[in-house]
């Protein structure tokens, strides 16, 4: 079966930075996504991978804006310790709300005199990033998997 809209499609990836270097895959379970305008994947890799079967691959580079974005420098803002829910390191990733009472995740980045840089920004956010991927199974999608709009794994609750 080829990926058409309204596939569930299995991935094992890779994506790489600008210098080739390995920055994240998938490990134990493929990622699974929704084909056609679900927003499950980044539209300009579900584009490249129309068509394909199973067993296909695709080895892409995407741009900053086609892949995790711009650093968006209002998702970064510094907060005094003492209001942090716990004794921050570097790398900590947790739930925080900006100035509009969204939720986010913040990783902290910096931590000096007191103080630490929080960035709500994805880790890859500013990167070009080559993206590596090899179909490993396509599914049509079930009607529950249409209304929601994602495809569903294992365990699935909402």
């Amino acid at each position: 079966m080829a990926i058409e809209k309204n596939t569930v499609v299995s991935l094992s990836y890779k994506m790489y930075d600008e210098k080739n270097n390995l920055i994240d895959q998938t490990v134990d379970e493929p990622m699974v996504y929704l084909h056609g305008g679900y927003d499950g994947i980044f539209p300009v890799v579900e584009e490249a991978l129309h068509g394909k079967n199973i067993g296909d691959t695709v080895d892409m580079h995407l741009s900053v804006e086609d892949a995790f974005g711009e650093i968006d420098a209002d998702l970064i803002r510094v907060e005094d310790i003492k209001n942090l829910p716990e004794t921050p390191k570097v790398g900590l990733i947790f739930e925080g709300e900006d100035e509009t009472g969204e939720i986010g995740l913040y990783r902290v980045t910096e931590i000096a005199d007191g103080k630490a840089v929080l960035d709500g920004n994805h880790p890859f956010a500013g990167m070009k990033i080559r993206f590596v991927a090899e179909v490993v199974a396509v599914r049509p999608a079930t009607n529950e998997e249409l209304a929601h709009g994602h495809a569903h794994s294992h365990g699935h609750h909402h």
